[in-house]
């Protein structure tokens, strides 16, 4: 059976709703995030991404591309509230639905609730209600795997519906610029042009063990993408793989004590939400960004959970004094992110558990 994929991605979110709440910004170039020296831009309006501002871009910089732009504080109750809102709207169709973002998700209507065999008419129905009820515009593409569907949905940004049938699939391949495939970031697309790849074509000549030998891996994906297959399920039951925190320093870090005070207070951070969560892990990851913009990690599995704020303050020293030359060089930013969770919460109960002990001493 072919399989109906819809991948739904809404247009600059964040954005969008801070223009529909407030008349003021409409029209005009906005980011959401904080517009400060040590600032990043979380999210950018159509009208600011004409002047190159984008995502994760330093805020010194989108002010340099563009003077005027407007920055405003994300509001991110808001932003899940309405992500809630359109998820309902997905549910009306299929309960196949695998979110992978707030703004974003996919949907496997091969067999919908409403027995609508056209997925495109699923399409255009679920953009004209989230439209009505939110008064925001998606974007969404329709296939027969999930790889297609995520590409077809960025085609004709914004408000587009983009359908691409088994028919046209090699055809459309063959053109696609290698930057769009799925796994390909900036070193990859780098390294494939150095190899003559510049598109799906020049990326079909190349058989599957020679691209293995070149990417790893990811040389098999590519090899199975660029031929039209993704074998890939919708997953409706999400299972979060990590989870953590970052924080960028007001002013560059490089006094121990000080820190140890950053690393104490994102520890703390990374613990409420892995506890609110009932997140389990045995991997911690701890992130370092220099003043000059260089990031290292250092990671740590070990044999228990990670299951108090000790136990990541001290993992989290551990690897911060693992770094050469600590206090030779001045910091930015440090995070920490917990990874391997288990997915089954329900153990949580059963669990073994290393036992720390409060030593204080007696009036």
């Amino acid at each position: 059976m072919i399989r109906k994929i819809i991948h739904i991605d809404m247009d600059a979110f964040y954005a969008s709703i801070e223009q529909r709440d407030n008349p003021e910004y409409r029209g005009k170039p906005l980011a959401v995030g904080y517009g400060g020296k040590r600032g990043v831009v979380a999210a950018a309006s159509y009208e600011a991404r004409k002047y190159g501002v984008r995502s994760a871009m330093p805020s010194v910089t989108a002010l340099r591309k563009c003077p005027h732009l407007i920055f405003v504080m994300p509001r991110f109750e808001v932003y899940k509230a309405v992500s809630s809102q359109i998820t309902q709207i997905f549910r009306e169709y299929t309960d196949k639905v695998e979110p992978l973002s707030l703004d974003e998700a996919f949907l496997d209507v091969t067999e919908n609730k409403k027995e609508i065999e056209i997925a495109t008419q699923i399409a255009k129905e679920i953009k004209q209600k989230i439209y009505q009820q939110t008064r925001l515009t998606a974007s969404a593409g329709v296939s027969y795997n999930k790889f297609l569907a995520k590409i077809a949905s960025d085609y004709n940004k914004p408000n587009g519906l983009y359908v691409i049938t088994p028919e046209k699939a090699e055809r459309f391949l063959e053109k696609l610029s290698i930057e769009k495939f799925f796994g390909v970031g900036k070193v990859t697309a780098q390294r494939m042009h150095e190899l003559g790849i510049k598109n799906g074509f020049d990326l079909k000549q190349y058989d599957e063990a020679e691209l293995v030998r070149h990417f790893g891996k990811m040389g098999s994906m590519y090899y199975q993408f660029v031929r039209g297959i993704d074998e890939r399920e919708v997953e409706s039951e999400y299972v979060r793989k990590s989870l953590g925190t970052e924080e960028t320093f007001a002013e560059d870090l490089y006094e121990m004590v000080d820190l140890l005070r950053a690393l104490n207070d994102i520890a703390k951070e990374v613990h409420r939400r892995a506890d609110k969560r009932n997140f389990l892990a045995k991997t911690l990851t701890l992130k370092i960004k220099y003043a000059d913009f260089t990031v290292i990690t250092r990671s740590k599995t070990v044999e228990y959970y990670l299951r108090t704020y000790d136990h990541l303050f001290d993992l989290g020293k551990e690897l911060l004094l693992q770094v050469d030359d600590i206090e030779d060089r001045k910091i930015r930013l440090m995070g920490l992110t917990l990874k391997n969770a288990e997915s089954d919460t329900t153990l949580l109960a059963n669990l073994p558990v290393q036992l720390t002990l409060d030593f204080k001493d007696e009036d």
